[in-house]
């Protein structure tokens, strides 16, 4: 019987979404789910839904529940972890307020930048720890780990656990496809494509429409034309973000980038300035998105909880995550292809052994299988390369301890760099520590002084 272990469960929705695309498999529809989370009302209404929609499914899955994390891994087959550690309140909030006090602004804030290493602080070491447990209860167990800082995540455990089975899923590779399909008014199974990179900054190599003959056309043209004509972007998902960043720096770079224009303005140096409000206007970029977008999430599912609380049947429809096809081909041995995130290990090898890295994987009955990728054009390596010296000092000083890493990643940030100056960002870095306080490592609490 195939058991799959939710690590952060209290996240219903998210939960709810892929377990569904699980038990809707029918060599899974009998699988055993296990739900873990620390917050007790979260998980009482995660293992109602997800109880709800497996009866609606008419399967026979078994829906268990923990609190305590190595009982909920003990002799799993999978792990999916869709955590937020500290939550929007208070460790989101800190991740922004703090850094408005020194005019740097963000929109996201969970990736990279200043906000993102300070994520990433606080996440993986609970990451660290559900390999501690793996590695004596399941050490056989592949992760699949949903949480950001996906790339500093996914490097700090292959860095520390290289014998745990993971890999890190995002869906900006099939989402961003989907929208540029849209956008040229074409079936997205009409299009094939290549990308590779490392998260939130793979790009497609090609994007191509299959023709009549069998043939394939290039896309690229069709994109960008369509930008310079004032046509693409049409509206995407996120009303307040019209995607105009990511066009502007296709028509530089030649390559479509994967990752939104929301979370792509704060990952180079070139919008989001504070002397240019008209940059800002031009390109749509919505600051302060990601508290909006919490805002939101929690009037929402106040109302779903209720409603799924009354219904007698959860209704599901498949999503384009990435789970439950990971799981499918390695119970049944049919092959799948997907875009995973890993420690690089020659696969591309113009990047970093041991960084993060995103490329298509196959995936059957041995596991995943990371392609690789050669020939990536030089300045998309480059601007990759900007990011990867954040996520590396981030890691580093994770591995080491050595809290002086820290203050050398968001110097290094490009976003943050662009903005502040070498004093206003050691103050910025030491007043987040402070702020963020016991949600972090005992190591990187600051020392009292401010300057180095």
């Amino acid at each position: 019987m195939t058991t799959v272990t939710f690590i952060g469960a209290g996240s219903a929705v998210f939960a709810k979404n892929l377990a569904g695309d699980i038990l809707q498999r029918p060599a899974l529809k009998n699988a055993t789910i296990r739900l873990m989370d620390i917050n007790p009302q979260r998980l009482e209404e995660s293992e109602l839904i997800i109880g709800k929609m497996a009866k609606t499914l008419g399967g026979h899955a078994k829906i268990e529940t923990y609190t305590d994390q190595r009982r909920a891994l003990a002799g799993t087959d999978f792990v999916v972890c869709c955590f937020q550690v500290g939550g929007y309140e208070p460790c989101t909030v800190t991740d922004f307020e703090v850094p408005k006090k020194f005019g740097l602004r963000q929109t996201i804030a969970d990736t990279l930048g200043i906000g993102g290493i300070m994520r990433g602080l606080r996440t993986v070491p609970v990451l660290w720890s559900i390999c501690e447990d793996l590695m004596e209860v399941a050490p056989n167990a592949i992760v699949m780990q949903y949480v950001n800082p996906m790339a500093i995540n996914t490097w700090a455990i292959g860095a520390k656990f290289p014998s745990i089975q993971q890999v890190g899923l995002c869906h900006s590779v099939q989402g961003t496809a989907e929208e540029l399909a849209k956008d040229l008014d074409i079936p997205i199974g009409d299009i094939r494509y290549q990308c590779a990179g490392i998260n939130h900054m793979a790009f497609y190599k090609y994007f191509e429409q299959r023709q009549p003959d069998g043939s394939y056309k290039d896309l690229y043209p069709a994109l960008k034309q369509g930008y310079l004509e004032g046509r693409f972007p049409k509206a995407g998902w996120n009303p307040r973000c019209p995607n105009k960043v990511r066009y502007e720096m296709f028509t530089r770079l030649g390559y479509f980038v994967t990752e939104s224009s929301e979370h792509f303005a704060e990952y180079v140096p070139y919008f989001i300035k504070r002397d240019r409000p008209d940059l800002i206007e031009k390109f749509g970029i919505p600051l302060d998105e990601y508290p909006k977008r919490c805002v939101e999430q929690v009037e929402r599912w106040t109302k779903q909880a209720q409603e799924y609380r009354d219904a007698e049947e959860v209704v599901v429809k498949p999503s384009h995550e990435y789970a439950s096809e990971i799981v499918n081909s390695v119970i049944t041995g049919e092959p799948s292809v997907i875009y995973g995130n890993f420690p690089n290990k020659g696969n591309i090898p113009q990047l970093p052994d041991g960084c993060a890295i995103e490329v298509p994987t196959l995936v059957d009955a041995n596991g995943l299988q990371p392609t690789v990728v050669e020939d990536i054009p030089p300045q998309l390596i480059a601007l990759m390369r900007t990011n990867i010296n954040v996520q590396d000092l981030t890691v580093q000083a994770l591995l080491t301890e050595n809290p002086e890493h820290i203050y050398h990643a968001a110097m290094l940030d490009p976003h943050t760099a662009a903005e502040l100056d070498l004093d206003q960002i050691w103050d910025l870095t030491h007043d987040l520590l402070a702020a963020h306080g016991d949600w972090l490592p005992e190591w990187a609490r600051p020392e009292q002084r401010k300057s180095a």
